[in-house]
């Protein structure tokens, strides 16, 4: 699993220096924004180290976009049979009703992006562990309601779209081709190595390719789920691999711009 976390960091600075070469995209926007980490969390590393985030941020969701396509075509190609989701009897999908669970679950995080928020990338790493922590430990049950999932995933994508201006727009079409091709080159590479992981694993390809494809952990898991796959491996996968990325991605993006100059 280190193995894959590295193979596949080391890929995408391999893209990237090629992305600045022949892309004309500056360093280190192509450092984040190939980064193959949480698409938020490099979001706000590039603002904290100087990199222009819209541009990372249109990087890394066109290329979390062609994940989850590739990755939809690519379980169906295997034939993996799709689950339908199994929602209890008398609960709304979209009810604001909230459990105890809920509760609690709502003030670790409250209290865990407060205190992470004085960190890089603390509040998705800290809530992360202290939900981790707390379900573990059997304090309580996770429970997020769904409404609150709807509000979350609404806010992140007002605060990356409304952010652009017609400049950075222009700016981004005329580059949107070199960072599909880089975004593609990324996905086929990560493939192939997981054709050798999976050997490595005895693994089935479908578990090995969502854990190592260079996406969304909450998309791969998503996949994962819906496709039957070893839902453990690809959350415990991309979690290493983002805290790989998180850890080491300073130190990379510096190489980056460094060698590009």
């Amino acid at each position: 699993m280190l193995l894959a976390t590295a193979i596949t960091v080391v890929m995408s600075l391999l893209v990237a220096l090629f992305l600045v070469r022949y892309g004309d995209l500056p360093g280190s926007a192509a450092a984040w924004g190939l980064s193959p980490g949480a698409a938020s969390a490099m979001v706000a590393l590039a603002e904290d180290h100087g990199a222009d985030s819209r541009v990372v941020a249109t990087m890394q969701y066109v290329r979390v976009v062609c994940v989850v396509l590739i990755g939809a075509v690519v379980s169906h190609a295997l034939g993996s049979e799709v689950a339908s989701p199994q929602i209890p009897a008398g609960t709304a999908p979209l009810g604001f009703t909230v459990p105890a669970n809920g509760i609690l679950t709502i003030l670790v995080l409250i209290g865990s992006v407060l205190i992470g928020a004085r960190f890089p990338a603390g509040a998705l790493l800290v809530p992360l562990l202290a939900g981790a922590a707390m379900q573990l430990g059997g304090v309580f049950i996770i429970d997020l309601p769904q409404w609150l999932l709807c509000l979350a995933y609404g806010a992140l994508g007002c605060y990356v779209g409304l952010r652009f201006d017609r400049e950075t727009f222009d700016f981004v079409v005329r580059r949107l081709p070199s960072m599909l091709l880089s975004a593609l080159a990324l996905i086929a590479l990560c493939a192939l190595s997981a054709l050798f992981i999976a050997k490595l694993l005895g693994k089935d390809f479908l578990s090995v390719y969502l854990a190592t494809s260079p996406g969304g952990l909450d998309s791969m898991a998503i996949i994962a789920l819906d496709t039957q796959a070893d839902v453990g491996l690809v959350l415990a996968m991309q979690t290493m691999r983002l805290f790989g990325v998180i850890l080491v991605g300073p130190y990379l993006a510096r190489q980056i711009i460094r060698l590009s100059r």
